[in-house]
């Protein structure tokens, strides 16, 4: 499909099953891996064999998400060869592949290690997914159409996490009653498998190009052309700046994030709140996705209004200060699903509403340049570094504090988030102000 048949198919109709596409397993790997390996430890542990602790899971599951913080080691390559479509939809089927790969070992005795094997591998193809799709969002839209796509684009992402930590873990929930965990989990990571093919086939048809290649011949001009990428992304003023901002922005996102599943999961009488798998997903699956989309579509027309580096301060409020939540269930540690669904929903608002800040950081102030897509996936990179850095270490600290206490010390760590949004320079501010009095007029 041409770009000129492609422009002419409204950006409604691919933005949000990219972005679905986008969320989905960049959750699994992150945060229903961290779920399900808990589910089936405390199985193990019920039956007096090994169990795997929490500072393990963390810490691997961590480092298996690796990828989606290297991706900028490949991105330029992703420029010189076929289009942006091509591998959005290669990455997406070989993925779903991959995905029902990981159900079927699960079944071996030393499921761990390959499981975590096909996580990395998964991980990777995905990060490459995610390089073009945002490729694909940046080419094709204009500034202002970004602007305006934006909240849609954060909605859908976590339209994907709704579904993996949501939907799928219901299921999950439901079939480990009737097949066993380990069956349950096993079908679970089919499904997500079966879905992503069906996506990258809707894709086929469905997604604009993003634009043809670089004409890139030889191993030479490849090399060249990566140097000039990095060269010119270090070259742009106050990039430091944007790198120091982008990691501390989720410095307590990183450490919340990775623990609350297992919060969740752990016993009452070890500090958690002893929820069954089914509930946990329930308590995802319905209110708190609805509470997110809201904030990251009324974040998208907010910012979009008064433009980002005015709101920016009010973006990062709105994304830490709902971490208090988690410090609330873990001191008073209530037995009401209302109480616990009410503190997620507070969580997922502010969440959805902050993260927006983020990606248009990105977009405006990091990806502007000759490597639009290239210089995005260094962005994104840098933002998969702040979580993943404190993300690693955050199951040793919650197993040495404790899961109350360590949700403290997360709202003690969202202050460097506060002093970074407070401090960094703005080198498009002019274009930014511009492109909100043209959205207040429009």
């Amino acid at each position: 499909m041409s770009d000129t048949i492609s422009k002419k198919i409204s950006p409604a109709f691919w933005v949000p099953t990219l972005y679905t596409a986008e969320g989905l397993p960049f959750v699994i790997v992150n945060v229903v891996s961290v779920l399900m390996y808990k589910d089936i430890s405390l199985m193990l542990k019920s039956k007096g064999l090994p169990s795997i602790p929490d500072s393990q899971i963390a810490l691997f599951t961590t480092l298996a998400a690796w990828p989606w913080m290297l991706k900028p080691l490949w991105a330029p390559f992703l420029e010189m060869f076929k289009t942006k479509k091509y591998f959005v939809v290669a990455t997406q089927f070989f993925g779903g592949i991959c995905l029902g790969l990981l159900g079927l070992v699960l079944k071996l005795p030393d499921f761990f290690q390959w499981s975590l094997i096909l996580f990395g591998i998964i991980a990777f193809t995905y990060a490459t997914h995610d390089i073009a799709a945002d490729g694909v969002y940046i080419s094709m839209l204009s500034q202002k159409d970004q602007s305006r796509y934006v909240g849609w684009q954060g909605a859908f992402y976590n339209v994907g996490k709704v579904l993996s930590q949501g939907v799928f873990v219901i299921i999950a929930g439901y079939l480990e009653v009737r097949i066993g965990v380990t069956g349950g989990w096993m079908a679970v990571m089919m499904m997500f498998g079966a879905f992503m093919v069906l996506v990258s086939l809707y894709h086929v048809k469905m997604l604009p190009t993003g634009g043809s290649a670089g004409k890139v011949k030889s191993l030479h001009e490849t090399l060249v052309t990566f140097g000039d990428v990095v060269k010119t992304f270090f070259e742009k003023k106050y990039i430091w700046w944007d790198i120091i901002f982008l990691v501390f922005y989720r410095f307590a996102e990183g450490q919340g994030i990775k623990i609350f599943p297992l919060f969740m999961r752990a016993p009452r009488i070890q500090g958690g709140l002893g929820l069954p798998v089914e509930e946990i997903g329930v308590l995802y699956g319905v209110f708190p996705p609805i509470a997110f989309i809201v904030g990251s579509i009324l974040a998208g027309y907010f910012t979009a209004r008064i433009g980002l580096k005015k709101s920016l301060l009010t973006l990062c409020a709105f994304f830490n200060v709902p971490f208090a939540a988690y410090a609330f269930l873990a001191i008073t540690q209530p037995t009401s699903t209302l109480v616990i669904g009410v503190a997620v929903v507070i969580e997922y608002f502010g969440y959805g509403f902050g993260f927006v800040g983020l990606v248009l950081f990105v977009m405006h102030q990091v990806a502007p340049g000759k490597y639009k897509m290239a210089h995005y996936a260094f962005g994104s990179a840098i933002l998969a570094f702040g979580f993943n850095l404190p993300a690693m270490f955050s199951g040793y600290l919650s197993d040495f504090l404790g899961y109350k206490d360590f949700f403290i010390w997360v709202l003690i760590a969202t202050i460097p988030s506060f002093l970074v949004s407070w401090l960094v320079p703005f080198r498009n501010a002019e274009a930014d102000a511009a492109e909100a009095q043209i959205e207040t007029q429009g």
